[in-house]
């Protein structure tokens, strides 16, 4: 064979699915940034919404790194970037703001939950917590499963999920190792990781603890109403639809994505083999899970001790940072380990984010949404509302999809008679599980750096889960939750 005839033959072939989807991207862009002005949107009592260019440019930008994340046309990390290019070149907002959003609090504080999980591998302590926990369930990759989706759900009830999810992944990859001996994605992996990712959100919304859109949604609802939402009040209604959604994502994941191998045979003399390799617990390992239990502790009485409620949580969480580097748990090599792709990927969700908001893009679509809402039954509303939410927080971060949706669905709700709480609480089931985008959540794009499953696979099966929320959700509503004393109809 000729050079030339080599040369042809090694050359890859055109992606015309990227190419497809990159240029449709960025012809939905342009088609709406280039449209005519958009009609106003009107709530109940009157008030008319507009909605200025930079807010619809603003829309067609979110659209086109939707499609983009989606399809993975480029790097999901320099789709961020591109984010804030188009911001700037296109004076949506200024290239100040714009960046500035890159390094929000909320970027650091995933930034330092990935630093922790870095220093459970670096100290052994993930391997010793992974042996520990497959000598319990034993040799079934069912119940492996289960067995991580359970650990996963359960800490994100005392600690934030992002940090819940950088805990787990190192975990799942040392399960995984034994799981197989090769390289390269299983569907095994594929149920630890999306799993992982989908309980981490499933089990964060039980508690205050497990994110800040709880506290935040809270503090909205007390606004509005004038009643506190009591800390063991929030766990009463929202226990058995995150517990219950946790044992549906197990069983969607153990038929869909079924394991090659139904046991993985000598599992547990193996891993009682590697246990007791692995010695008596370090100096190292101690400090770890002291600095981190001090980090959860500070954060859980944060609702409680004044003093700290101004305290940022990145602050917190970034504390741990500094004492791992200063007591050489962590080198400075290991801070080029960390998947900047995937902090890039958030530092972009939070631009896009704050981009829909400041612009006034994100009220305008909720009032157009919620307004066609107004005249339909209680159900049919809080079911839309929870849609809205749902759609939303799959885009941009989920507190800001709250104070977006939230305050609109409850002045529309006293027009058509229905309770606050079941909005309050429809809203933040949909918020917590954002089971269809990368960055919807931290857990998510942590999932995807196990290179396990595609965006595509993500958003597909995602898409099947949040039907499922959905019906779920539907059922409690007049069923579970009024059984349990909710108030849904307003006296």
């Amino acid at each position: 064979m000729s050079e030339v005839a080599q040369l042809e033959a090694t050359a890859p072939a055109f992606d015309w699915k990227k190419w497809a989807a990159l240029l449709g991207g960025l012809a939905i862009f342009f088609l709406i940034y280039f449209s005519p002005p958009w009609g106003d949107a009107i709530d109940p009592g009157g008030k008319a919404f507009t909605l200025s260019p930079e807010g619809k440019a603003a829309i067609g930008l979110f659209l086109m790194a939707g499609i983009w994340w989606v399809f993975e046309v480029i790097p999901i990390g320099v789709t961020a970037i591109a984010i804030g290019v188009f911001q700037a070149l296109f004076l949506i907002r200024p290239a100040k703001e714009a960046f500035r959003d890159f390094m929000d609090p909320s970027v650091m504080f995933i930034f330092g939950s990935m630093i922790v999980g870095m220093a459970f591998t670096k100290s052994g302590l993930t391997k010793r917590i992974a042996y520990k926990m497959l000598a319990i369930v034993g040799e079934n990759t069912r119940t492996i499963l289960l067995g991580c989706l359970v650990v996963t759900a359960a800490l994100a009830h005392l600690m934030a999920h992002t940090a819940v999810a950088a805990t787990m992944f190192p975990i799942l990859l040392a399960v995984l190792a034994l799981y197989k001996e090769d390289q390269g994605a299983s569907r095994f992996g594929k149920s630890l990781f999306m799993g992982m990712a989908w309980a981490a959100g499933a089990g964060s919304i039980i508690t205050f603890l497990g994110a800040a859109r709880g506290p935040a949604a809270a503090a909205m609802f007390t606004e509005f109403t004038g009643r506190q939402v009591s800390f063991f009040e929030l766990p009463l209604y929202m226990a058995i639809i995150g517990w219950g959604m946790v044992f549906v994502i197990w069983l969607y994941l153990s038929i869909v994505f079924k394991p090659s191998k139904a046991t993985i045979p000598g599992l547990r003399e193996k891993v009682a083999k590697l246990s007791r390799s692995l010695g008596p617990i370090s100096k190292n390992e101690i400090f770890v899970l002291v600095c981190v239990a001090l980090v959860v502790l500070l954060m859980a009485m944060q609702s409680a001790v004044p003093a700290l409620k101004s305290i940022d949580r990145a602050a917190l969480m970034l504390t741990s940072t500094l004492l791992f580097f200063i007591f050489g748990v962590l080198k400075v090599q290991d801070l080029e380990e960390l998947p900047w792709n995937i902090i890039l990927l958030f530092s972009g969700a939070m631009s896009i984010g704050f981009c829909l908001w400041k612009t006034g893009a994100a009220e305008w679509m909720a009032v157009s949404w919620l307004g066609a809402l107004q005249d339909a039954h209680w159900w049919v509303f809080v079911m839309g509302i929870s849609a809205f939410v749902l759609a939303m927080t799959n885009f941009i971060m989920n507190v800001a999809a709250i104070a977006i949706a939230l305050p609109v669905s409850l002045v529309i709700a006293r027009y058509l008679g229905v309770a606050p709480d079941v909005i309050f609480y429809a809203s933040l089931v949909t918020a917590g599980m954002p089971f269809v985008l990368l960055i919807g959540a931290a857990p998510n794009a942590i999932a995807y750096e196990s290179k396990q499953f595609t965006p595509g696979e993500f958003f597909k099966h995602g898409l099947v889960m949040s039907l499922i929320l959905l019906v779920v959700l539907g059922i409690a509503l007049v069923t579970i939750w009024p059984l349990f004393g909710m108030p849904v109809l307003a006296k």
